[in-house]
Parts: C-alpha cells; structure tokens; sequence
C-alpha cells in the first residue's frame, strides 16, 4: 500500500493546490462573465431605445416630408395660376400696344392726308 499512499500523497501536493487555483480562477471568470451579461442586457437596452428613438425620428421625417409635398404642389399650382395670370396680361398688353401703334399710325396717315387735302384745296382756291 505504499504506492497507493505515495501516489495519494503526490496528488495532494501537486493536483489539489492547482485544483484550488482552478476553481478561484473558474470563480473569477464566472463573475466576469456575469458582469459582461449585465453589460450586453445594458447595451441591447440601450439599442432597443436607440432604435425606438430612430423609428420615432422617421416617422416625423415622413410627416414633414409629407407635409412639404403638399405644400410643394399647391404652392407650385399657385405659380402656374400666377403665371397664366400673368401671360394673360402680357398678351393683352401686346394687343392694346399694337392696337395704340396701329391708331397712331392711321392718325399720321389721316394727318397726313388733311394737309394734302388742304394744300389742294389751296391750289383749287388760287
């Protein structure tokens, strides 16, 4: 039995102090790896709310986004209103010049036409 004995009291000098270490360090990363899963709860806590947030910022965007469009469209009906407006008196005003650039030149020519009907009735008179 002195082998038996020998290999006992071996083991116990050298396996169960390092068996010890072992189960101190299993301890230690145990509680590290504890603290690492609070950690992660934390941060995917945090991502969800992070994720809440963005999910509320889009939809705003999507309403200002909305709301520029219509105003877009009806500010852009508003110009085109504006602007047939405006064509329509610029035609009108093109047809009254042409209109006053025509009279004026019938009153040159009528003018025109009394100083020759005055010189020959002058001519008929003398």
């Amino acid at each position: 039995m002195e082998i038996k004995e020998t290999i006992q009291k071996l083991l116990q000098e050298m396996v169960i102090p390092d068996l010890s270490k072992i189960r101190d360090e299993s301890n230690k990363i145990l509680a590290i790896l504890d603290l690492t899963n609070k950690r992660l709860d934390d941060v995917n806590t945090h991502l969800a709310d992070q994720s809440q947030r963005i999910d509320e910022t889009n939809k705003r965007i999507d309403g200002v986004r909305t709301e520029l469009s219509l105003k877009m469209d009806k500010t852009h009906s508003d110009l085109i209103a504006r602007l047939d407006a405006n064509n329509e008196r610029i035609d009108r005003f093109f047809l009254i010049s042409v209109t006053k650039e025509e009279h004026r030149k019938t009153d040159e020519s009528v003018s025109h036409l009394e100083r020759e009907v005055e010189d020959l009735r002058r001519q008929i008179a003398a």
